[in-house]
């Protein structure tokens, strides 16, 4: 192309790091390129919560204008700001690689609480203009106080230094993209499957008019197809549900070997619980309508769900399916008790790392008020063991993320090889993360609970069976029978192997925590 071509965009810090990105990558391949500032309606009105604005397209709409126009050739959009439906005569020629679209929850250094989920503080005020995001934090934190917040990346940054706020959320990708210094605040990082991000975010897409043809084309060496493929399924969910910026809906589409897999959040309203759905398809046709159809508000629901293990009222599990008016039957199969009442000191004064496989040993252990050494480090299994370990008052400097155990030990050995690791755990634990050490690690084992059986479980007449440990699976087993109306989910992959050992056929949660047994009870009852 021998013509310089207009890139039309916002005049933001972040919407211009993404027109010169695309403005460098056309370079890249012999093409000369020039910036159009645009100012939009989300520009201009910052007075207002973005739910306040009319229509669609509050980021995009002036740039569409003056594609239309023929004053710009090209326009470059945060993908997630476009609507799902371009205006007659535009289409989108590219999509970029896709950033990790995780969220970021900034927190003042003084508002920061180890003890509580995400470390803010007890009804701690945080920022954020997106019901999507507001849904979901209150889903885990319903004491905070959320309150709107608008602005660009670093004017938000800002407000949240000088102003009334103790903590705000942004997406990474746009941190990320911009290089900010961030290290006077505390960061917690919440990856898309624990707070499901907006359809398409992390990606820019490259809007054309439908009739440039040869632009199409020179475009291409930026398009990447599995993005859009998997774009493709968030804008159109978000589409069948008839949603825009204000609707609370996450929804996140990733490829995983042959399998596609999909994270969907959605609340009729910003501070309304959110359904949260898992479900995952070796094609995506057909995938947007069927995850549609689990949030049809005419489905049946059970009657009643068993779990084994007692919940209380602030309980994710509980909140997700009393909102469906679901009764829930919480009892614990079994009972744990301490096998040690003093530590003996000495062990822990040359250790370098204490690993938890279950949130009891965390208990366990620090019921034993041990004297560890400053510069200890904790390794925990998942997220069971992390929230416990923080209500002890410690992060955890390693987190298993709830994936195969065998996984975790490969990856906890590479950081602890070589040093002494304290395992607290249960009396004949099965020592999965031990075993993969070197012969150089100094391995302390420390029983610090016993399991005891309860007799004579009674029969859950529940629809679905919620087990949430292998011994809970064993005593319910011993002396009942699954009924053929009754659907069992296992926690995690050690209690499935128990109930394969027991010839009982369960679902496993994609994350072996409440939100993920939440997840699975939605996906179940739909069959």
């Amino acid at each position: 192309m021998d013509r310089t071509l207009i890139i039309g965009t916002r005049g933001s810090d972040l919407a211009l790091w993404q027109a010169h990105f695309v403005q460098d990558s056309l370079a890249a391949i012999g093409i000369t390129a020039e910036l159009k500032i645009i100012k939009t309606q989300g520009d201009k009105i910052l007075h207002l919560s973005l739910d306040k604005l009319e229509g669609k397209g509050f980021f995009t709409k002036e740039l569409e204008e003056e594609l239309l126009a023929g004053t710009i050739d090209l326009a470059v959009h945060s993908h997630k700001d476009l609507p799902t439906e371009n205006p007659p005569g535009l289409i989108i020629a590219a999509v970029s690689e896709r950033e990790d679209p995780s969220e970021l929850l900034l927190i003042l250094k003084d508002c920061v609480d180890v003890h509580q989920k995400l470390s803010v503080k007890y009804g701690g005020i945080v920022g954020t203009s997106s019901n999507r995001r507001k849904a979901q934090l209150l889903a885990y934190r319903p004491d905070l106080d959320i309150i709107d917040l608008r602005g660009n990346v670093p004017t938000r940054v800002n407000k949240l230094r000088n102003e009334n706020y103790d903590a705000i959320m942004l997406a990474k990708a746009g941190v990320s993209r911009l290089g900010l210094d961030l290290s006077d605040f505390h960061i917690e990082e919440l990856t898309p499957t624990e707070l499901v991000p907006a359809p398409a975010q992390g990606a820019l897409a490259i809007q054309i008019r439908e009739s440039d043809g040869e632009l199409l084309n020179l475009l291409q060496p930026l398009n990447h197809p599995e993005v859009a493929c998997e774009l493709a399924v968030e804008r159109t969910v978000l589409k069948l549900f008839g949603g825009g910026c204000h609707l609370p809906l996450g929804c996140y589409c990733r490829k995983d070997g042959d399998m596609y897999q999909v994270f969907t959040s959605k609340a009729d309203e910003g501070g309304d619980f959110p359904d949260r759905l898992f479900t995952e398809a070796a094609t995506t046709e057909g995938l947007p309508e069927k995850i549609v159809s689990y949030f049809d508000k005419a489905r049946q629901f059970p009657q009643k769900v068993f779990i084994s293990r007692d919940l209380p009222e602030t309980s994710y599990f509980r909140r997700a399916l009393e909102k469906h008016g679901i009764e829930i039957e919480a009892r614990s199969l079994i009972r744990t008790v301490p096998v040690i009442m003093v530590l003996d000191h000495y062990i822990l004064k040359h250790i370098n790392w204490v690993f938890f496989s279950s949130k009891n040993a965390v208990e366990y252990f620090f019921n034993l008020e041990p004297l560890l050494p400053k510069k200890t480090k904790f390794g925990v299994m998942g997220s069971g063991s992390e929230d416990m370990l923080r209500r002890k008052g410690h992060f955890a400097d390693y987190i298993g993320g709830d994936i195969d155990p065998a996984e975790v030990a490969a990856e906890f050995a590479k950081l602890a090889n070589g040093t002494t690791v304290l395992f607290p755990s249960a009396e004949n634990s099965l020592r999965s993360i031990q075993q993969v050490l070197s012969a150089g690690t100094k391995i302390i084992d420390l029983p610090v609970y016993e399991t005891i059986l309860e007799d004579s479980v009674e029969e859950s007449s529940a629809g679905v069976l919620v087990f949430t440990s292998p011994s809970n699976a064993e005593a319910y087993f011993a002396g009942n029978l699954i009924q053929t109306h009754q659907q069992v989910i296992a926690i995690g992959k050690s209690t499935g192997k128990k109930l394969d050992e027991l010839n009982v056929k369960y679902s496993l949660p994609y994350s072996p925590d409440e939100t993920g047994l939440a997840e699975a009870v939605f996906g179940v009852v739909h069959s």
